[in-house]
């Protein structure tokens, strides 16, 4: 069942039954079809197609942000960056596939030898409901430049926005929706060419080893706890502002987040008293009202997650600063305070799992090679940020963080231009920069004589 509510008012916005199997291999067998044309398009044309689409979907990102923060209750303004940035990724693709995927010409004792970009076939998605427009469009855009066909199931809790989504992307383009149940996933991974997939560790390693048995192409997009370093020469107030926004923005419901903020122990005190200044001015409230900055979460089970990790760390020796309580009042919505936990340690879940929610954790480090070591005392290894004044070390430390990225004196985030994707329990593969787009192709070899 695919069924979404208004994040507020609780108000139906979608429901449809999930397809049956017949209904799904009839839509995988005329996506192959299709898919076998698109691929005989040149990468220029396939171009072209991408720069059309990316001119409808300009035109309705109004209307698509809009649905994105009823059904999944970030602020408006961040579902709008949402839809801006997945403009710029379909531009950015549609732009610099044909160079990227270009034959490459190698000597060799042949008359002529070429490698080629060929693609694999249907690529299938498993995507999550925190980005319901640009996770989808992150694999699916490269994929597609490439000459595959996209089949994607989404997120049973974002029917809607996903529905509107594929009406822009409309015939054009060869990707369909797998409008399946979570059961039968196993069966199309089997029956498909690759995976991709965005969402938990756990579910990863059950995906990812459904990959293998079938010998299936796969990237993994998983969790993330990334840590925000603060030595002694940073500066404070700037790194305070970064943290703040960086944990906090989409409710903390982001994998590449700042979760775990590492600070040296000369300077705690102060930077922890900054911190919790910018913390104050968050304002928690409707997620469409532009003085909103601290928006619900997405779910009941959700909050009531979190809220564990909190009282598990509080039973386990760290102390709060800020927040830790589930509102007591009747006001709509999966609220849960924008929460400062520190001193946590080992024993505490925080400090070992992710955090998909609005909660800070703070651990003291005796100096800047302690801070890197609780750094990679993860599971997880999405990205990191470092923030010092003292960029060549700066550049020594990032070199032994354990992550798929590194930001100096930046919060992290992703850049069309730069690889995306983890190592660890974060996973495996790269997405968007021209990695991505080498992920789902096959890297084919040409010999004459």
């Amino acid at each position: 069942m695919f069924f979404s509510t208004h994040i507020l008012n609780g108000e139906t916005l979608y429901e449809r039954e999930a397809q049956s199997w017949e209904e799904f291999e009839y839509h995988l067998r005329r996506l192959r079809k299709r898919q076998q044309a698109f691929a005989e398009l040149s990468v220029t044309q396939r171009s072209e197609l991408l720069s059309a689409f990316a001119d409808r979907l300009e035109a309705n990102r109004g209307r698509l942000a809009v649905m994105i923060c009823e059904e999944v209750g970030r602020c408006l303004r961040e579902c709008k960056a949402e839809m801006n940035k997945s403009v710029e990724l379909v531009r950015y693709y549609a732009r610099k596939a044909p160079e990227l995927l270009a034959h490459k010409t190698i000597e060799t004792q042949a008359s002529l030898s070429q490698v080629r970009f060929e693609p694999l076939g249907v690529v299938f998605a498993v995507m999550p409901w925190n980005y319901p427009v640009w996770q989808v469009l992150r694999f699916a855009i490269p994929a597609l430049c490439a000459g595959n066909a996209c089949m994607v199931k989404p997120a049973p809790s974002v029917g809607r926005v996903t529905e509107a989504l594929f009406e822009i992307i409309g015939s054009s383009l060869p990707m369909e929706v797998a409008w399946l149940d979570h059961a039968e996933v196993r069966r199309a991974v089997a029956c498909t060419d690759a995976l991709a997939f965005t969402g938990s560790a756990d579910t990863g390693r059950r995906l990812a080893a459904q990959a293998g048995l079938y010998l299936k192409k796969n990237v993994m997009e998983l969790g993330g706890s990334n840590a925000f370093i603060v030595m002694s020469d940073a500066d404070l107030a700037q790194a305070a502002k970064d943290a703040c926004y960086s944990r906090f923005r989409d409710a903390g419901q982001s994998c590449n987040a700042a979760k775990r903020i590492i600070v040296t122990e000369s300077v705690a005190e102060e930077f922890i008293s900054l911190f919790l200044a910018e913390c104050a001015k968050l304002k928690t409230g409707d997620p469409m009202d532009p003085e909103t900055t601290l928006a619900p979460l997405h779910r009941r089970d959700l909050r009531e997650r979190i809220h564990s990790q909190v009282i598990d760390a509080l039973v386990n020796g760290a102390t709060v600063l800020q927040g830790g309580q589930i509102p007591e009042c009747t006001e709509q919505g999966w609220f849960y305070p924008a929460t400062v936990l520190d001193h946590v340690n080992h024993n505490c879940r925080v400090y070992h799992e992710e955090v998909f929610g609005p909660v800070a954790v703070i651990m003291r480090a005796l100096g800047e090679e302690h801070a890197i070591a609780l750094a990679n005392d993860n599971p997880y290894g999405l990205g990191a940020s470092i923030y010092s004044q003292n960029h060549e070390k700066a550049w020594e430390y990032a070199s032994k963080l354990q992550t798929g990225a590194v930001y100096i004196n930046r919060h992290t985030s992703s850049d069309l231009h730069l690889p995306f994707g983890g190592v660890k329990d974060s996973g495996y593969g790269r997405e968007l920069s021209e990695f991505g787009i080498y992920e789902f192709v096959n890297v084919k070899s040409y010999w004459q004589k």
